[in-house]
């Protein structure tokens, strides 16, 4: 049972906040979008670059959080660098939300804490970027999602698969009907490594905000594994269903246009790494949807033998590693008979995207519905493997069925 150790929001602060957030509908091109980040490891890291590259977008970053002393030192630096000023910097999520220097947030924590800092950031009145997966607990995914719906803020979710051209080619040509009825999709993600392992022997319990780390997260005793490979433990993620399955399932919601599952089972373990790790090295779902199609999701870090994502129609079947769709698997009268190679479409990046919008307060790419579905996706995969039944949907109510 988790202990729920996160202090809220009083009531003040919070209207403070939300009344202090500066509103950018019709702010002038001149003036700049100032950004917090909330967490500035490898992945806040990447998201800061490409701020700095979105030359555009007129954004600067002025406000960086993170728990641990080396991230913050770093984001800072290249702050400094980048725009010649000196960030504000806290462990503290919740202080720089409330922050009058800050428009919107950047949100690339562990992913236990994503929807729990994206509902607060809308509630304080910011927009956000939020990494994938939107979520991996249901409660605080809907709590998320219920917030952004309610409020006025732009949230864009990091699944920037919605952002490279040739999958934006391809969304168009699946949802224009070239295949036919889909009615199966096979993704599968093969590694011979034990991912997520990380060199932890350096981490100083001095240099870490533990309690800030741990959030509403069962309270413990430090432990610079934990710190530092939290993908491994089932305390801060629900596995590989959490990790990887949402950068694909996404694709299905896209280009199906289908936005829940009906059902999911799955099954899996530790069968190869056993170095302690709670999460599965071997994972394999399958999820129903409404419309009529089952997918197939496998994932093992045991043989590294090749990936497929295939997606198979009456007309036809579209392989999206290769990016082609042919005839192949139909006999129907109508199959094509033509390859077709899919070529890319003119797109700006996922984060120019996200500014963009944060300006003209219109919908981004992969908006706060797109990262809703995929977490109800995956957290009804990683409930299934946990309880070893089929988890239902009831897209009605937005609720599991157990």
């Amino acid at each position: 049972m988790l202990i729920m150790r996160q202090v809220g929001f009083s009531r003040r602060s919070l209207l403070q906040a939300t009344l202090g957030a500066p509103a950018l509908h019709g702010t002038s091109a001149n003036d700049r979008i100032q950004i917090g980040v909330i967490g500035a490891g490898s992945r806040g890291s990447a998201l800061m670059r490409e701020v700095a590259a979105a030359k555009s977008a007129n954004a600067v970053i002025t406000a960086i959080c993170d728990v641990y002393r080396s991230n913050r030192e770093r984001a800072a630096e290249f702050v400094a660098k980048t725009w010649g000023i000196k960030p504000r910097q806290t462990v503290d999520y919740k202080e720089l939300l409330g922050w009058r220097e800050v428009d919107a947030v950047l949100i690339a924590t562990p992913d236990f804490g994503h929807s729990i800092i994206l509902k607060d950031a809308v509630t304080a009145g910011k927009d956000a970027y939020c990494e994938k997966p939107m979520g991996v607990d249901f409660a605080e995914a809907k709590a998320a999602y219920l917030a952004v719906r309610q409020s006025d803020r732009v949230v864009q979710i990091g699944t920037q698969r919605r952002s490279e051209p040739r999958m934006v080619a391809a969304a168009r040509l699946i949802r224009s009907g070239v295949l036919g009825q889909v009615t199966r999709v096979e993704m599968s993600v093969n590694f011979h490594e034990p991912r997520w392992r990380r060199d932890y022997t350096q981490i100083r319990p001095e240099d870490v905000a533990w309690p800030q780390f741990l959030m509403h997260r069962p309270s413990r005793p430090f432990d610079a594994r934990r710190f530092r490979e939290w993908q491994l433990f089932r305390d801060y993620t629900n596995g590989i269903a959490g990790l990887w399955m949402c950068h694909f399932i996404d694709l299905v919601h896209w280009f199906l246009e289908d936005p829940y599952p009906a059902g999911a089972v799955a099954n899996g373990g530790v069968y190869l790494w056993k170095d302690g790790r709670e999460t599965s090295d071997v994972f394999h779902a399958l999820l129903d949807y409404p419309k009529g199609f089952l997918v197939s999701f496998a994932m093992s870090l045991t043989n590294a033998a090749g990936n497929r994502n295939l997606w198979f129609g009456t007309r036809g079947t579209f392989d999206a590693d290769a990016m082609k769709i042919t005839g192949q698997g139909s006999r129907a009268p109508d199959r094509l008979t033509e390859e077709i190679t899919v070529a890319e479409e003119p797109v700006n990046s996922h984060m120019e995207n996200f500014l963009e919008c944060v300006r003209t307060r219109r919908t981004p790419r992969a908006d706060i519905q797109a990262g809703f579905s995929h977490a109800v996706a995956v957290c009804m995969a990683g409930l299934a493997l946990d309880m070893g039944r089929k988890v239902r949907f009831d897209r009605e109510r937005l609720e599991l069925i157990l």
